[in-house]
């Protein structure tokens, strides 16, 4: 058993200074005191904030086929000492996952060596609908089916409209899509033949291909009552799509930001360049400052990091060649931690973007809540402990991270995966195991 003291609980809105009990992997007690008994280990978390561990719906951690760039084992340790308990990664792998066998292999992978808890995407090519409509046969296990309506790392383009159709249609489980259009993007292309750096990413990948793209994704959607979430929006355009007219768990069509494209703009190419280049693009500071606002009136549900780590020697390649992508999970909650000390956003609404609406989103059983029953998916972190990036503190394979030399004022101090301490003060334990995620659907 493990008590947890003195701890400012932040969990559906409100903080309050409780106790919280851990047995057998899961929440036993919350009270305002709890009285240890003699096999007890306890923790003293006065002055520290209690949250739910965070769940990040959009991840690649690149494995199997590209773990030169990353693994399930690398890329979860690095998750676990940011907080994230749960993560549910994308198919886009070398083999990508567009069969029942291979999306398996990957879960055999993570059982093996994930500190976290995981779930992995269905992935859809234009020839695999029959493949991947064996997904409903198996909702419980499985997060999502993943469509690439834009290409992206991995070839994985969707365009056959009978495929889409024929998924749009049948599918039981939620579909996740990256939107972005192709024949706008070409379009682009050819009106910038000669890019010279990562500023032109954002023109070429603009406003108009995420809209076209979202839009179509929305119009299929809404002809066939299907259950759509639309991944990393990234324009001021595209949020006239989405409602907060009804509470989460009845919305038919949710949207994702990502903790990116909250935080930097195409300002910051000057600077960062190729580090910063990912599918869609930053953009111009007019959509960041439109999604903050989606984001707090809850058109915008889910926070996430479509963590999508390369090696440090793809991304000083030439714009054109260099891969689109960036490593964030390590640090995606103290950078919203960050924006609640700035007053930007509440930390109770960093719990509910960041925990409970994924929870919500994709009916995940018993997990992204601190209650009494549930999982001890849990992170404790310390609001006045500054904690500054180096190249010493990355977990990821990769070595490099685009806050690197920025300091954070809060640090994760603990976090928990069913109960058990996988990171404590800087370590994370490896004998952990995360869980495979199960759906209430």
């Amino acid at each position: 058993m493990l008590l947890i003291k003195n701890a400012s609980v932040v969990n559906e809105g409100t903080t309050t200074v409780q106790d919280v009990l851990i047995k057998n992997g899961r929440i036993e007690k919350i009270a305002a005191s709890i009285q240890p008994s003699n096999d007890c280990k306890e923790i003293n978390a006065e002055g520290l904030y209690l949250m739910p561990g965070v769940i990040d719906d959009q991840v690649h951690f690149r494995e199997p086929g590209l773990t030169h760039k990353a693994s399930i084992g690398s890329e979860a340790r690095a998750a676990v000492a940011g907080g994230t308990t749960s993560f549910m990664e994308m198919p886009n792998t070398n083999p990508p996952a567009l069969t029942q066998e291979l999306l398996e292999d990957k879960y055999a992978i993570a059982a093996n060596t994930s500190v976290a808890n995981y779930s992995f995407f269905m992935g859809v090519s234009n020839d695999n609908a029959d493949e991947v409509l064996k997904t409903n046969a198996k909702k419980n296990d499985i997060c999502g089916i993943k469509i690439f309506m834009g290409s992206s790392t991995g070839n994985m383009l969707v365009d056959n409209y009978l495929t889409l159709n024929k998924i749009f249609g049948e599918s039981e489980v939620l579909i996740a899509t990256h939107c972005e259009d192709e024949r706008v993007v070409a379009r682009n292309k050819e009106k910038y033949p000669n890019p010279t750096d990562a500023s032109y990413h954002p023109l070429i990948r603009d406003v108009d291909a995420c809209f076209e793209s979202s839009f179509s994704a929305i119009q299929l959607a809404k002809q066939n009552n299907t259950r759509l979430h639309i991944l990393h929006i990234t324009t001021a355009k595209e949020l006239q799509l989405f409602t907060n007219m009804m509470p989460l768990a009845d919305k038919r069509i949710t949207a994702e930001v990502c903790v990116h494209h909250l935080h930097f703009t195409a300002d910051d190419y000057a600077q960062q360049g190729n580090l910063i280049k990912c599918n869609p693009a930053v953009k111009a500071a007019e959509n960041k400052a439109a999604i903050w606002e989606a984001l707090l009136d809850n058109r915008i549900d889910i926070i996430a990091t479509d963590h999508a780590p390369h090696t440090w020697e793809e991304k000083q390649q030439p714009y054109a060649q260099a891969p689109a992508g960036l490593p964030l999970v390590q640090h995606g909650l103290q950078l919203m931690l960050q924006y609640a000390q700035q007053g930007k956003i509440s930390i109770e609404c960093v719990a509910e973007k960041m925990s409970h609406a994924p929870a919500v989103c994709f009916q995940i059983a018993e997990r992204g809540f601190i209650r009494e029953g549930y999982f001890a998916d849990l992170v404790l972190v310390d609001l006045n402990a500054p904690y500054k990036v180096t190249k010493e503190n990355l977990l990821y394979k990769c070595g490099w991270s685009p806050f690197e030399g920025h300091t954070f004022p809060a640090t994760i101090k603990y976090t928990f995966v069913n109960g058990e301490i996988a990171y404590e003060n800087g370590k994370v334990n490896d004998t952990v195991r995360g869980q495979r995620l199960r759906f209430d659907r």
